[in-house]
């Protein structure tokens, strides 16, 4: 694999990264707004921020999931081993790791593994 193309890959990643962290910073700061006692009692208020929170702890577990795959892909760019299938130990192609820069699995592992959880 191209040595551009993986530090133009890790770069993305290092940014990706940094947006997500700073995501979740801002969910922790709005989550703690949220649990703040409401004042006013009203019944739409409470409904509406028992909404809020559980959208908040929903995209923050997406976003640490993310985050976990991202960690995970420079970890591997960090040990050379990234662009490796981790089914096969063939190369996964460039095109998918463009699509798809944290992937584990070449599409046909990936696909093998997708049929296995139906």
């Amino acid at each position: 694999m191209d040595d551009k193309f993986i530090a133009d890959v890790k770069e993305q990643l290092t940014a990706q990264r940094a947006t997500i962290l700073a995501s979740l910073a801002g969910q922790s700061a709005d989550m703690k707004n949220l649990v703040k006692p409401v004042e006013s009692g009203d019944e739409a208020d409470v409904a509406s921020d028992a909404v809020d929170r559980t959208i908040l702890d929903s995209l923050g577990a997406q976003d640490a999931q993310l985050l976990h795959q991202i960690d995970g892909a420079l970890e591997r760019i960090r040990l050379n081993k990234y662009g490796i299938c981790i089914g096969c130990g063939k190369e996964i192609p460039q095109a998918r790791l463009e699509a798809l820069p944290y992937a584990l699995m070449c599409i046909n592992c990936a696909s093998a593994e997708e049929r296995k959880r139906r």
